[in-house]
């Protein structure tokens, strides 16, 4: 089981003057955090969060209870900046984290925010909320409906940073392929119920990036009286094709158009940017075809000059992209696949930058793929040193 494509897009909505959500896209983990507190405070618990998890050992056994020690330590970060600064007295965040292990995702939780699964043309949400009106209709006081309208809608039980330790929620869940993992903050399900939640998915199968921006779209058509987040990331379906070089994380969660290119027809490497399923593509038109005695010389004709072409992009040409765990890398060759698999280009080089830490300025000029000198792309490279995480 593989991951697909995964993309996330926040949003300040219609009344905050300040996003004080934070997310992480950095496959296989992905979490949002939703910060609360006076002055900036909300914002700064909710990015020492989310960085403390860029920065978290990754190695060792992955179980729930590495997802429970991940947001413990996210919590400490956000107590001892609490405790030590009275500029920040009081702040806390929530906390939904995913970790994707082969067949398994491992889930963490504290707070209101939540996680979601779409399988089966269903959606189900996979965690409970830490807040009153959870408790009220987990114990039967309260209705869904009526939780809606009640005025301490928005009252937290449970949160990072108040406490030394926190109680996590965390679970396991198998995997099928074609799942599509959600993980929103409370500034989407407050305006737009499970039902329309569901329908803006189910129009978009196959991108999430437009999924993920029609989901905030619809919160803020709806008042957008909260900060908005959704992390999306797909389980890959049995008859998606290979991904390429930079494929699993959008970098434009915003929309920005990706400009493409061709030569003589060939497919270019997408800008972190999935292919669709072969099951979603439109019906090809029918067209008369070559006679195969004179289509036959033709494909050969052309795999020569794609072979010569290969052989002097392998050695003259490099460009930059993402490997498979969104990690900035330099390939060399063209930025093209041929057919039965094959690629015009090899990975030379691997940083240990995130492509999901640069901002999207950055993310524009790595993912262009333009063509250059073996040191010029790692000279590129080397300038992006920005670390950015959460909003931008």
């Amino acid at each position: 089981m593989t991951l697909g494509r995964a993309t996330a897009v926040t949003d300040t909505g219609r009344r905050r003057r300040r996003n004080e959500d934070a997310y992480v896209c950095d496959p296989p983990l992905f979490a949002i955090a939703d910060g609360m507190g006076g002055a900036q405070a909300g914002e700064i618990a909710s990015h020492l969060a989310a960085t403390s998890l860029r920065h978290a050992e990754r190695d060792g056994p992955s179980d729930e209870q590495h997802v429970v020690r991940l947001i413990q330590d996210a919590n400490r970060s956000v107590y001892e900046r609490a405790r030590t600064d009275e500029a920040t007295s009081g702040m806390g965040t929530t906390m939904t984290v995913a970790l994707v292990d082969g067949e398994i995702v491992r889930i963490g939780h504290v707070g209101d925010s939540r996680a979601y699964l779409v399988r089966d043309h269903a959606l189900e949400q996979l965690t409970e909320d830490h807040s009153l009106v959870g408790e009220l209709i987990r114990s039967g006081r309260l209705s869904p409906e009526e939780a809606e309208a009640h005025p301490h809608r928005s009252v937290i039980t449970r949160v990072l940073g108040t406490d030394p330790e926190v109680k996590v929620d965390a679970f396991s869940i198998t995997t099928k392929p074609g799942d599509l993992f959600m993980l929103c903050s409370d500034g989407l399900t407050s305006m737009v119920d499970d039902v329309r939640i569901l329908e803006v998915l189910e129009a978009h199968q196959g991108d999430v990036q437009a999924a993920a921006q029609a989901l905030v779209a619809e919160a803020n058509a709806s008042g957008g009286e909260d900060n908005i987040t959704v992390v999306l990331f797909r389980i890959a379906a049995l008859d998606d094709t290979a991904e390429l070089p930079g494929m699993l994380l959008d970098p434009e969660p915003e929309g920005t158009p990706v400009d493409e290119d061709t030569l003589s027809g060939l497919e270019p490497v997408p800008a972190v940017q999935a292919a669709l399923p072969v099951a979603a593509a439109a019906p090809p038109a029918k067209r008369r075809r070559f006679p195969w005695r004179i289509a036959f010389p033709l494909a050969v004709v052309l795999l020569v000059v794609i072979a010569g072409l290969a052989v002097f992009g392998a050695s003259r040409a490099n460009f930059v992209g993402a490997d498979g765990n969104g990690y900035v890398a330099v390939y060399q060759g063209l930025p093209w696949n041929l057919p039965f698999g094959i690629h015009l280009y090899r990975e030379v080089y691997t940083s240990r930058l995130l492509a999901a830490e640069l901002s999207r300025a950055d993310r524009r000029k790595l993912f262009d793929h333009t063509l250059r000198s073996r040191g010029s792309a790692e000279s590129l490279v080397k300038q992006y040193g920005r670390y950015v995480v959460g909003p931008q």
